[in-house]
């Protein structure tokens, strides 16, 4: 069964929650106006990827990163309020599957800590899986914390059995076996790394993993960050491009059918078959005749991570 699928690398409204929402509403419609029945966004599109890490000085711009963490919490998407509700009903309206990355804050952690999310919302408006990056890279420790695995699950789609990992867990050997184990038609790559050796590593999924694999980074230059973000001109200019994208589609066993798109604020469309991932895996099915299971064992705990609590020893 052929689908048609976008993945869009259009940049958010930087730190701005509400207006990267109706941007996100804005590329879905685009997305199925063309017919696309699954859209793919990257690597915390709401509201953007903290890009400014990379950039500040270790123990010298300590205010100003400060200063810009604190708005990214302020527009981070909360869940259980209903911040998702808009994409959601968007979903559901157009009958397409919305796979979209995050910045997440979670009452239950205090209200404060944030998290690297991808979430991948059905064709029906439901919210079928929450993932949080496990581990955040280098300088991302600086404003995300640990996710866990609960969300590191792949679920049934009208477009096929869909998993995800975040830019550098796709290099997590035992994270990409627990989404293979499960019997995963599309590997979903949200991400901020690019290019050749990050299209090698997409075409490595797809030849171990027998599945297709959709990944993208948001294409942004200077300009896209807003003139009001503190300290961006001194660590930005205006027309240099802080990522080039590189949207791409691998299909199972290896081979890129579309893409990478590079430095093109646009969406990236492509027809995939998901009966293709099952034929790959007939010779090579790392979670099944190929897999060992009588030498080698994983063991996941997908329980969820619980908030602290605290207890009053008086009573």
């Amino acid at each position: 069964m052929d689908v048609k699928i976008a993945i869009s690398q259009k940049p958010p409204v930087y730190l701005d929650r509400d207006a990267s929402l109706q941007r996100a509403l804005d590329i879905i419609d685009e997305a199925a106006r063309s017919s696309a029945r699954l859209i793919v966004f990257p690597e915390a599109f709401l509201p953007g990827y903290p890009t400014w890490i990379w950039r500040l000085k270790p123990g010298g711009d300590m205010a100003l990163g400060n200063e810009l963490h604190a708005l990214l919490r302020q527009n981070a998407v909360d869940i259980d309020a209903g911040d998702l509700d808009p994409l959601c009903e968007a979903a559901a309206q157009h009958g397409i599957v919305v796979v979209i990355g995050l910045n997440e804050r979670d009452g239950a952690f205090s209200g404060t800590t944030l998290f690297n999310s991808v979430v991948v919302i059905g064709s029906d408006g439901t919210l079928l899986n929450r993932h949080r990056k496990l581990m955040p890279t280098n300088p991302e420790r600086m404003v995300w914390g640990s996710g866990d695995a609960s969300g590191l699950r792949v679920v049934d789609t009208p477009v096929g059995r869909i998993g995800t990992l975040i830019c550098w867990e796709n290099y997590m050997p035992l994270a990409r076996q627990a989404l293979y184990a499960q019997n995963i038609d599309i590997h979903i790559a949200p991400t901020w790394d690019n290019g050749d050796m990050w299209t090698a590593s997409m075409n490595h999924i797809a030849r171990e993993g027998g599945c297709w694999v959709l990944s993208t980074a948001t294409a942004v230059q200077g300009k896209d960050l807003p003139a009001s973000m503190p300290g961006r001109d001194a660590l930005f200019s205006q027309e240099e491009w802080i990522n080039p994208g590189g949207a791409i589609v691998v299909k199972p066993f290896g081979g890129v059918v579309a893409g990478p798109l590079v430095e093109e604020k646009d969406v990236l469309y492509a027809t995939i078959d998901p009966e293709e991932a099952r034929r790959a895996r007939k010779s090579l099915d790392v979670a099944g005749h190929y897999g060992r299971p009588d030498i080698f064992k994983l063991e996941i705990d997908r329980r969820p991570m619980p908030p602290v609590t605290f207890r009053d020893p008086t009573g």
